[in-house]
């Protein structure tokens, strides 16, 4: 499926990166000001990272949900707005904008502002309460075990399901149904943010169509196993008799680890999938796209085959290849949505078999620059070798930024890079963003650390390390900083915004 629009440039940059006055970047009025900031600079691509909850080490690659939204992303402005908060509370809890994220403080102070705003839900206006019904009738599938295993979760100090009392863990009918009564507040708390979420990013990707911004979401392919999708559906995971994975996903050792990487993610039982038409991988498509115009799906080569590691091992470095049933995943998905609007993450080790997998289905791969680079001339991932469909990236969340790249790689490829380019060491970055921009790329994509010509400093994520990443925000100033006039006038240059709406 070919993307739209066809020739564009963009952005990388998560939402809680953005600038705003609660410790994190929300979709209030900060939000708006960067997708208009984003046309302005004429880029039609505004990508994002999973947008979900978050679960392990604040990874939105780890989320206890895979319908959810994550509730941190919540305007409180837009709630008082509403009437459901005091004003004089939420500008208590601002905190300098700008900052790197504090989870746990963020957690904390939203939380019970959340909170306060589901005890003011009763004085809401009729037509909120029945736009909230409407929400809920709609996603009823999903919701009521998201919002009481989130509620569970929280009451048991955020254990793990498999570590709740057994009636819980094997969700036995009356032990849920006490459950619902005993959490009643804290329940319709979390479906209350999940209506608000939904609310607000409806808004905003209303205010991207208006300006011709399309939004590039993001799928893991595997869910957490501390997840309301694993609790409330087991049978779709190879789980021993108390729920636990008996074996586990990740890589072999490549280029981010030397042991490879164990993400412990449980494996999907592909038979019972496929005996349902995949009705499960469908709906959750369906729920990203309600998000997204376009949507990545991380680590594709799973698809095609999936290295499964045995739980006991505290490694990847154990493991195997086992074959996975993407042909029929794919087909029945492009029938149920009239199409596949997805992109492959198809990075590290490929097969032939992986790459006939993408071709067959039309999906565009990524093309990361670092990358070409550090393999010379005859790297797949220099622009001169790019063949359509694909999205060119400077580098990913998965790359240090640009600048610290160039400024850790060796001299042999810091020469190569600076004769490719054509310039000298402080024309760089701006040269390996030009560069991508005027490829045969569909998209050309770039992180915005990288148009700030940030260091490593301002790096989102480091594979393989579980904690200290991406907390990284952007500066409020941005806006005069960012080379939106040049961005404007490389994408006028390489055709990458139509005639009739360059400056």
């Amino acid at each position: 499926m070919a993307l739209t629009p066809s020739r564009a440039g963009g952005i990388l940059l998560h939402p809680t990166s953005l600038p705003g006055p609660h410790g994190i970047g929300d979709l209030g009025g900060e939000a708006v000001a960067w997708v208009e900031w984003l046309a302005a600079a004429g880029c039609r691509v505004w990508q994002v990272l999973p947008l979900g909850p978050i679960g392990d080490g604040n990874s939105p690659y780890q989320s206890p949900s895979s319908f959810a939204g994550n509730p941190l992303l919540i305007s409180l402005d837009r709630l008082a707005e509403q009437g459901l908060l005091a004003a004089e509370d939420v500008r208590k809890a601002s905190s300098p904008s700008g900052r790197p994220v504090d989870f746990d403080a963020v957690r904390t102070a939203k939380g019970r502002l959340l909170s306060a705003a589901a005890a003011a839900w009763p004085n809401a206006s009729a037509d909120e309460k029945q736009a909230f019904e409407q929400f809920r009738q709609e996603q009823s599938f999903w919701l009521e075990d998201a919002a009481l295993f989130m509620a569970l979760r929280r009451a048991h100090a955020a254990k793990a399901w498999t570590e709740w009392p057994a009636p819980l863990a094997s969700r036995q009918a009356g032990a849920l149904s006490q459950a619902r009564r005993d959490l009643v507040h804290e329940i319709q708390v979390e479906r209350l943010s999940q209506f608000w979420f939904h609310r607000q990013w409806s808004a905003l990707h209303d205010r991207c169509r208006q300006l011709g911004v399309s939004i590039l979401g993001d799928v893991p392919i595997y869910v957490s196993h501390d997840s309301a999708d694993a609790w409330s559906h087991p049978e779709l995971f190879l789980l021993d008799a108390g729920g636990r994975p008996t074996v586990v996903a990740g890589v072999p050792p490549d280029y981010f680890t030397a042991t490879g990487q164990r993400w412990g993610n449980p494996i999907y039982d592909w038979d019972r999938h496929a005996s349902t038409g995949f009705s499960w991988w469908i709906e959750r498509a369906r729920a990203a796209l309600r998000w997204a115009d376009v949507v990545r799906i991380d680590h594709f080569r799973g698809l095609d085959a999936y290295w499964e590691v045995p739980a006991t091992e505290m490694t990847a470095e154990v493991g195997r290849w086992v074959d996975a049933p993407g042909v029929s995943l794919l087909r029945a998905m492009e029938e149920a949505l009239g199409g596949l609007p997805l992109v492959a993450e198809d990075l590290g080790f490929m097969t032939e078999s992986v790459e006939a997998l993408r071709q067959r289905f039309g999906l565009p791969g990524m093309k990361i620059l670092q990358f070409g680079f550090e393999a010379g001339p005859t790297g797949a991932f220099l622009p001169h070798h790019y063949a359509r469909p694909c999205i060119a990236y400077t580098g990913t969340h998965d790359n240090d930024t640009a600048r610290g790249w160039y400024e850790g790689a060796d001299p042999s490829t810091q020469d190569f890079c600076r004769r490719y380019l054509a310039t000298d060491d402080a024309g760089v970055v701006a040269a390996m963003i030009r560069s991508i921009w005027a490829s045969v790329a569909d998209w050309a994509i770039v992180p915005l650390q990288d148009v700030l010509g940030l260091g490593p400093e301002a790096r989102m994520n480091v594979p393989g390390t579980p904690r200290g990443n991406w907390t990284w925000r952007v500066d409020p100033g941005y806006p005069g900083i960012a080379p939106s006039e040049w961005l404007r006038e490389i994408s006028q240059v390489y055709g990458r915004i139509e005639p009739e709406t360059a400056a």
